[in-house]
Order: C-alpha cells, then sequence, then structure tokens
C-alpha cells in the first residue's frame, strides 16, 4: 500500500488590478548637485605640471625616482626601482619613506632609512632596517582639474554638457531602485488585501520556518501570531501574483536568466570564474534568480494597468522619503522583538531596501513550484 499526498491550493480568482494605485517617483535633479558631483571626480583625479629645477618638493607633490636599497650593506631580491612614483604625503610606499623625500630637488640623491613592514615578501627581511639610496628624477606639483570638454571626454563623455547628462542620470539611478522598491510595496499592500482563504497548512509552515530562521525556542513562542499572519500574507501574495503570472503566460527565459548573472560578473570583475562555479553548483541560486525576474515582470506588467501617479521631487525630497521609509521600517523591526503579538499586523510594513525586496520575493518563487506540482488536487490511495 502507498499513498500519494498532493498539496491541494484555493482556488485562485485573477480580479482586474485595473484598480490599483501607485506613485511613480522621478527625481528631478537640480543642475548645481551635477556641477557638485562633477566637481567631487575632478578632485579625485590626479593632476600634476612639471616644475623648473630649483623647486623643492614639499607635501602632495608627485616624486618621481630610481633607488637601490640595502640591509646590512647586502642586495636582496627586489632590492631595485626604477621610475617609482609617490605623492607625497600619502604615506603608501614603506611607512616613513615619504617624509623623507620632501625638501630635495630634481637630480638629487637622497638616502632613505626605515623599517621593513610586516608583509614584505622577503619574510627573513622583515622588520629590518633598510637603506633606499634615491636618485629623484622628477617632481611635478598638484594643480586643479579644469572642468572642461577635454576633461570631459578623459571620463568618456562627449563633451562637457555630455558629461553633466550623464552624471544627472546616475544620481537620479541612485534613488531609482529604492524609490521603485517603495512603488513596489503600495502594489503589493494592495494585493494582500485581496481575500484568500484555505491557505494550506505545510505551506504556512515551510513559510513560518523561513520567516523564524535564526531566531531561539523563547522567541519563537512570542512570536508565533505574528509569523503565522506574516505566512499567511506573503504565500495569499505569492499565490495571486504567481496566478496572474500563469494567466498572462509570463515566461523567463534562460537569455533572461544569463543576462542577470552578467550583471553580476560586472559588478564583480576578476570573480567571474567563483560566480559562474557557485551557481553550476547551486542549481536552487539559479531558481532564485529565475523567481526574481519573474516576480518583477508580473509587476511591470500590473504597473501598467494600473492606476500611476506621477509624481516629480527634489534630491531632498527623494532623501526624505527613503529615510522616513527606512524608520517605518526600523519601528516594524521593534515591534517583532518586543511586543509582537499587540501590533495591528494591517499596517506591517516592509523595507524599501534590495533585502526586504528579495525576501518578498520568495513566496512567488515558492508559490510558483507548488502549483505546478498541484495542478491535480487530489488524494491517490492505492492498494
Amino acid at each position: 500500500e502507498y499513498i500519494i499526498s498532493v498539496t491541494e491550493l484555493p482556488k485562485i480568482e485573477t480580479k482586474s488590478f485595473n484598480e490599483i494605485k501607485f506613485t511613480e517617483y522621478n527625481v528631478k535633479i537640480d543642475p548645481k548637485e551635477t556641477d557638485r558631483r562633477i566637481d567631487q571626480i575632478a578632485k579625485t583625479q590626479n593632476n600634476f605640471k612639471d616644475v623648473d629645477d630649483n623647486y623643492v618638493s614639499k607635501n602632495k607633490d608627485l616624486i618621481i625616482f630610481d633607488y637601490k636599497a640595502s640591509v646590512d650593506g647586502k642586495d636582496f631580491k627586489g632590492n631595485e626601482g626604477k621610475g617609482t612614483q609617490l605623492v607625497l604625503g600619502k604615506d603608501l610606499f614603506i611607512k616613513g619613506f615619504d617624509k623623507q623625500l620632501i625638501g630635495l630637488k630634481k637630480k638629487d640623491n637622497k638616502k632613505v632609512e626605515v623599517t621593513l613592514p610586516e608583509n614584505f615578501p622577503e619574510k627573513n627581511l622583515v622588520n629590518k632596517k633598510a637603506i633606499f639610496v634615491c636618485n629623484i628624477t622628477s617632481i611635478k606639483a598638484p594643480e586643479d582639474v579644469k572642468i572642461n570638454d577635454e576633461f570631459a571626454k578623459a571620463l568618456g563623455a562627449k563633451d562637457l554638457n555630455n558629461l553633466k547628462e550623464l552624471v544627472s542620470k546616475q544620481i537620479n539611478d541612485e534613488f531609482k531602485n529604492s524609490l521603485d522598491s517603495i512603488s513596489k510595496k503600495q502594489i503589493l499592500e494592495q494585493i494582500e488585501k485581496q481575500k484568500l482563504d484555505n491557505l494550506p497548512k505545510n505551506l504556512i509552515d515551510e513559510e513560518i520556518k523561513i520567516l523564524s530562521q535564526g531566531m531561539k525556542e523563547d522567541e519563537l513562542i512570542k512570536n508565533k501570531n505574528f509569523l503565522e499572519n506574516q505566512a499567511k500574507k506573503r504565500i495569499k501574495t505569492g499565490l495571486i501574483l504567481n496566478a496572474f503570472g500563469e494567466k498572462n503566460n509570463i515566461k523567463v527565459s534562460q537569455e533572461e536568466i544569463n543576462l542577470e548573472i552578467q550583471k553580476q560578473f560586472r559588478m564583480m570583475p576578476g570573480q567571474e570564474k567563483m560566480i559562474k562555479e557557485y551557481y553550476e553548483k547551486n542549481p536552487a541560486a539559479i531558481d532564485g534568480i529565475r523567481g526574481s525576474i519573474y516576480e518583477e515582470k508580473i509587476i511591470d506588467l500590473i504597473k501598467k494597468g494600473a492606476k500611476v501617479n506621477k509624481k516629480e521631487i527634489t534630491k531632498e525630497e527623494a532623501e526624505k522619503i527613503l529615510k522616513d521609509e527606512n524608520e517605518k521600517n526600523l519601528k516594524e523591526q521593534k515591534k517583532l522583538t518586543t511586543h509582537p503579538d499587540d501590533h495591528d499586523h494591517k499596517d506591517e510594513q516592509k523595507t524599501s531596501s534590495k533585502k526586504s525586496s528579495q525576501e518578498k520575493k520568495k513566496p512567488i518563487k515558492k508559490a510558483k513550484a507548488v502549483q505546478k506540482k498541484t495542478k491535480s488536487s487530489k488524494k491517490v490511495s492505492k492498494k
């Protein structure tokens, strides 16, 4: 005798989302803010000019020199250098080296005495005194970067006006993800209010496990009601969105998944092989990417039919909106640990941060997998 049990999902009627309302934020960047950002970029660009032979080196100058070093009068591996460049005052070579090159002129020779550091490649020389005989070949003085078309072209822009456009867009994009997550939350909160009864207990239990990860036994008991309500809310939202996605034949292609992984390659240059191996060894991580893309495509489709309130705001207004949202989230998190059972679950908010956005995605992915498995809702018993 064997029994095949299949989880029976509640019947889901995908209602029109035309009555859903959300705010679409567009940050208008003040030209002065763009100019300030470009000034900051200019200050990070090292720009030096040649000086005459009588110029005496000082902090912030670029000094170029050849050297030969020794320990106890003996050479060692890597003890010579040609055309070495240091910006005086940054102390990036060997601690205490820079300050001994202050007050020199071009063609001067200088003996610099330093203690070789702990991370010195030749371990037998660590913490030993070394003498560097330096020959100064060039000194350059810092000068302010001129913000003009040439400066813009050096940064990859067509000209200065194009650079301003690019920087303005960059500032706007810095707010976009966070503000979009607030819009998305507005949509999800309205979907959460839709009625859906008879949620399967096993799905609720699984979701509670996800929500309660890291909690101690006493915390689980204290937060029991809160966790159950949250689990139901997340499952219900996931099932409704998933049903909407299936009704509208929303699919995620392998190409879309590959593009998302390529984005991660660009964000972590030099670690492409590690990322590739991670996804090859963790199919669940690929499912996570698929679930995230699937949810975003659903939300985008809902937005097209929903009632949008387009709102242009300043950078300062955007910062205040995000600050208020984060404070709201902190208060909700505090309720979870202090008196969760007393708070009004209707007002339960989720953070607008990227992390919370990812957490919201879990029930979508889970619901999709479950629904695929449970197209038949029968329980089969065979003898």
